[in-house]
């Protein structure tokens, strides 16, 4: 019974393994169909739009077109660049002009010893002339001057007038060939921070026409000027600031709003290696009075009273009391260091080392704001009280105006 039990056990062990092997056949096959089934409907189903995806066996063409040629149906993309900068590039940069200074008349002289180059504006076409506006320095020392216009048009110009204190001068040209005149705007409604361009000729006339763009940086700034290089400060300048690049040529150029309008002339730049962004215009609230008397009688006239003067400031401290006696609380003033024969300071009894502290009440700290309140508050004519400290004392001394002589 042992032996018979065992071979038994072991037949229907075997035959146990055969029939669990079926299964995993028939599944394996069954796997294999149908995924040849999937395989060859998709196909199919594909072209009868049955599936969410459009099966496309063929191969896409590629077009080739000829770039020359203009193809049917295709559209040419233009786009629209004007912008509130260009419009205004465009009504002004027409009228901003070259201006050469002809030193030497030698023919066989190389150009850059009988050429420089600066900037204008052409601010006016009467009848058939037209008028610019550009820097004294720009036309300093020149014996002849030419314009070059926009297209290039070289154009002799006669100099009306020119004013050393602002750096203004107005040149007179033939307006045959100028169609184009910039209009002046309000600089004393800037706001620090709007947008300005300078436009002028930079390096001279191969940059003709160069745009820069900036802002306002500051509307009031007071510039130090030595007017008779003697290394004296003898006037401080009103300019606008602003760090659109100015270089060496932009002189006399435009300074422009975003509407299109000049709002100063640009004239001097901070040209020190570690500064960048300072540029200088006169503003227009200045430049316009001294413009029109420059183009109507050649020059501006300012009032004078006729004495030499220098700051307090300028003085050694130790001479305040001991030579001029002034009180020790007075800080600041002008001392009169000359004064010139029949000059109304000499006819209103004005004398040597008097230290001017106000005019008409208005207090004078320096010789910047003695010029100032003349040059802009006083005419040729007028009468002002001029309090001093004389040997200690104060006085007040009254004296008439007269016309400025040239520096």
């Amino acid at each position: 019974m042992g032996y018979y039990d065992d071979h038994v056990t072991e037949q229907i062990s075997r035959r146990n393994n055969r029939n669990r092997g079926v299964p995993i056949i028939a599944a394996f096959i069954g796997s294999i169909i149908g995924g040849l089934c999937v395989l060859f409907s998709i196909p199919i189903l594909s072209n009868f739009g049955l599936l969410p995806y459009n099966l496309n066996t063929e191969p896409e063409s590629v077009a080739v077109f000829d770039s020359q040629t203009p193809q049917e149906g295709l559209q040419t993309v233009s786009l629209d660049v004007n912008s509130n900068v260009t419009q205004a590039v465009d009504r002004v940069s027409d009228a901003v002009v070259g201006v050469i200074n002809m030193q030497q008349s030698n023919f066989f002289s190389s150009s850059d010893s009988n050429e420089g180059t600066g900037s204008g504006v052409i601010y006016k076409k009467s009848g058939d002339k037209a008028y610019v506006v550009t820097n004294h320095h720009v036309i300093e020392r020149a014996n002849e001057i030419e314009v070059s216009l926009a297209d290039g048009t070289r154009v002799p110009a006669k100099l009306l007038g020119t004013d050393v204190i602002t750096d203004l001068a107005v040149l007179e040209i033939d307006g045959e060939n100028v169609e184009t005149v910039a209009e002046f705007g309000s600089s004393e409604t800037l706001r620090v921070g709007e947008p300005a361009l300078a436009i002028g000729n930079p390096l001279g006339l191969r940059f003709s026409s160069t745009v820069t763009q900036g802002i306002i940086s500051a509307t009031e700034r007071s510039i130090p000027v030595d007017l008779t290089g003697n290394g004296q400060i003898d006037w401080h300048a009103e300019v606008l600031q602003t760090d659109a690049a100015i270089n060496p040529g932009n002189s006399g150029g435009a300074l422009v709003n975003i509407e299109g309008q000049v709002i100063g002339i640009n004239s001097m730049k901070i040209a020190q290696s570690s500064v960048e962004g300072i540029g200088f215009a006169i503003p227009t609230a200045i430049a316009l009075p001294v413009i029109e008397d420059l183009e109507s009688i050649g020059e501006v006239r300012r009032p004078q009273m006729g004495v030499g003067i220098r700051s307090l400031s300028e003085i050694p401290s130790a001479y305040w009391q001991e030579t001029l006696k002034l009180p020790e609380d007075i800080k600041g003033g002008v001392v009169v260091t000359s004064i010139a024969p029949t000059s109304p300071a000499d006819r209103a009894g004005l004398q040597e080392y008097d230290v001017i502290v106000e005019i008409d009440g208005e207090e004078i700290a320096d010789g910047h704001d003695l010029r100032k309140f003349l040059y802009t508050e006083k005419k040729i004519g007028d009468e002002i009280d001029v309090t001093v400290y004389r040997n200690g004392n104060r006085e007040v001394i009254n004296v008439q105006l007269a016309e400025q002589q040239s520096f």
